[in-house]
Parts: structure tokens; C-alpha cells; sequence
């Protein structure tokens, strides 16, 4: 058989791909991820009783924002992954700009606070919970997101791994600030990030595991 023929065959019966797939493959799999990630808030944790007024501050935005921004950032670089032999582009800057933004009102807040109250705004009451808080609802949207890359064709294994992980741990400290009493930049600069980072490392390190085809 001639290789014209061969390659004929095997593309006689493969079917175009329906549009925009990826986008709603994606947009599926974080609609349950962040409904169970809701749920498990509830039931684990639990909503600040006084959300409502705290709303109503300008650095309560800050947890919000934050994770948005980041979260934005890692659904583009996901959607990108999950297409074989796509490069994150100008998409690694909007992944570092978030933090970056964070890191530089945490330098400043801190620069312009007494020295005494700095261990203060760092640490705040809840840090040692704090990046384990945000690691454990970020396991209903980890595993939606492995999901959807399972059923796409990623071919970068090790970094979609981290971007499904990175995309999961922001939406779940969107969906942790519903219930964090913390409101202090250098705070959130740290153990937000240390939260976000943990599910980043487990899917570099099970990307190349779960994804594989």
C-alpha cells in the first residue's frame, strides 16, 4: 500500500471536530468543579457570618480579584495546553501578573507599617490553615479539570498537569474568600499563593501519569 492510500484510510473515517470544543469542554468541567467546591466550603467550613458587610470594604475585593485575575489567566493557558503543540505565549505574563500585583501592594503595605505589626499582617490568625483550606477545595475542580485535559489532546503533559492544578487552586481561593476572615495583603501575598501552588505542584508531578494517550 502506498502511502497516499494509507494515510487516505486512516483519514476516511476521523470526523472534524465540533467548534469551539475545547471552550466547552472546559466550561462543563469547571461548572461542577466549582459547584462541588461550593459544596464542600458549606459543609467543611462554612460562610462568614458577616460576608455581607465585609463586601462593603475595598480590601476585601483584594482576595477576590486576586484569585479571578489568576484564575483568568490559567483557564487561557489550560485552553491553550490542551491543543497539541500550542505554547503559552503572552499568557506567561498574564500568569505572573497577578501575583506580581499582590506581591507589590503586600511590599508596600508592609514598608508602611510599624515594624512591630508586620509579623502580624504576614501571619494573621488563620495561616497555618489557611494554604491547606484552599488545597482542599481545590480537589473537585483538580480533578474536573484533569477531566477535561483527559478528554482533549494535550501533549505538554507535566505543564498542563500544573496549569490544571494552577486554574483549580485559584478558583478555590475564589471560592475560600467566602469564607476567610483575612483581608491583609502581605498575608494573602504569602498563603493564598502557598494554597494556589500546592495543587500546581501535584498536577505537574500527575500530569505526565493521568494525561498520557
Amino acid at each position: 500500500m502506498k502511502t497516499d492510500e494509507l494515510v487516505s484510510l486512516l483519514s476516511a473515517r476521523v470526523a472534524p471536530v465540533p467548534a469551539h470544543a475545547v471552550d466547552r469542554r472546559f466550561a462543563m468541567a469547571l461548572g461542577w468543579g466549582l459547584a462541588g467546591a461550593v459544596l464542600l466550603l458549606v459543609v467543611a467550613l462554612g460562610i462568614r457570618p458577616d460576608l455581607a458587610e465585609e463586601a462593603g470594604t475595598l480590601m476585601f475585593w483584594l482576595k477576590p480579584g486576586f484569585a479571578a485575575g489568576l484564575a483568568l489567566a490559567g483557564l487561557a493557558a489550560s485552553e491553550r495546553l490542551a491543543r497539541p503543540g500550542m505554547r503559552l505565549g503572552r499568557v506567561n505574563a498574564a500568569l505572573a501578573l497577578p501575583v506580581l500585583l499582590l506581591w507589590l501592594v503586600a511590599a508596600l503595605v508592609l514598608v508602611n507599617a510599624e515594624p512591630a505589626q508586620r509579623a502580624a499582617l504576614v501571619l494573621g490568625d488563620t495561616w497555618k490553615s489557611c494554604p491547606f483550606n484552599i488545597a482542599l477545595l481545590s480537589l473537585p475542580l483538580f480533578a474536573s479539570t484533569l477531566w477535561a485535559f483527559k478528554g482533549l489532546a494535550p501533549t505538554r503533559l507535566a505543564l498542563a498537569g500544573a496549569s490544571a492544578g494552577l486554574l483549580a487552586g485559584a478558583l478555590s481561593a475564589l471560592v475560600y474568600s467566602l469564607h476567610c476572615p483575612e483581608s491583609a495583603a502581605p498575608f494573602l501575598a504569602v498563603w493564598y499563593v502557598l494554597g494556589i501552588a500546592i495543587p500546581t505542584a501535584a498536577g505537574a508531578l500527575l500530569g505526565p501519569r493521568v494525561l498520557r494517550w
